[in-house]
């Protein structure tokens, strides 16, 4: 059996596993906690909430600094428009030190010629964070809240993500895909979640906008009182790519969909990355 086989084999598992006892153990480890519950069953999905804005960060209102959005000269259509575009970045957002923006004002250029954007899911390369939070467009993502740990499965790729609770970063962390992601619960409808040690090969966006290992996000997931939305608020902070922290915000709305099922990517040595993505490793205190 080849490793792909393998790798995804027992991604399959842990997607059999967290759909037929992740609401259970969810259900059990929180009945008596006043705890946002993402999951109340297996067939809760989450996808972006596109009367919420396009499918991307967006920035918070009131001002101050936000994510990179589309150039005024270039609208930004999605796929289900009247007449879609391909992203085009504005590089006269402030946030952007000097350094990045020949990288992005070429891709920008290939676009404007006609080229296909890259986006990472269309080529089967993990998205990273805060990309993950607005990718969830063509199929669902799924919540699975375990006592210790929360697992996160974007059905598109497949991608998993664990965020790991009430615990604190490791001394020294190595950069992957994901990085390393601790949380707490936050007021009662809140999760918090706190990442580091991402690899610079992500983008931090769909626009193609760089950032190095420093980058450093917070994500506050917000479950509506009636239990239909989460607003996502992300606090980025990349001393080496940006010239200052930005917020952006996002909404995805509950949907009704099957358990989470495997829909792997082309098998190259991509789709190994994607199934063979590593746990973090840290000590527990």
């Amino acid at each position: 059996m080849s490793r792909l086989s393998l790798t995804c084999l027992s991604l399959t598992c842990l997607m059999a596993f967290l759909s037929t006892t992740g609401a259970a153990l969810a259900a059990d480890a929180v009945r008596n906690s006043a705890i946002p519950i993402f999951a109340p069953d297996d067939s809760t999905g989450w996808q972006l909430d596109r009367t919420f804005g396009v499918d991307d960060l967006i920035a918070a209102p009131g001002g101050g600094p936000g994510p990179i959005t589309f150039d005024k000269a270039h609208p930004y259509a999605p796929p289900g428009r009247a007449v879609p575009t391909y992203r085009v970045a504005d590089l006269s957002n402030p946030i952007l030190q000097d350094w990045v923006k020949p990288a992005m004002k070429k891709a920008n250029d290939e676009v404007l010629a006609g080229g296909v954007a890259y986006r990472a899911h269309e080529r089967c390369w993990p998205a990273g964070v805060p990309t993950f939070d607005t990718d969830v467009v063509g199929a669902p993502l799924f919540i699975y809240q375990l006592p210790n740990e929360i697992v996160v499965i974007m059905q598109n790729g497949p991608e998993v993500r664990h965020i790991y609770l009430n615990v604190p970063h490791s001394a020294n962390v190595k950069p992957s895909w994901y990085g390393e992601s601790v949380g707490h619960y936050e007021g009662g409808d809140t999760l918090v979640i706190d990442t580091i040690g991402q690899t610079d090969r992500t983008f931090a966006d769909n626009y193609r906008t760089p950032h190095t290992t420093q980058m450093h996000v917070i994500e506050r997931w917000k479950l509506s009182a009636d239990g239909n939305s989460v607003d996502v608020s992300v606090d980025v902070d990349d001393p080496g790519a940006f010239t200052m922290p930005w917020r952006g915000l996002q909404r995805w709305r509950r949907v009704l969909a099957r358990p989470a099922a495997l829909a792997a990517c082309a098998a190259t040595t991509r789709g190994i990355r994607l199934c063979g993505e590593q746990r973090p490793r840290f000590s527990r205190f």
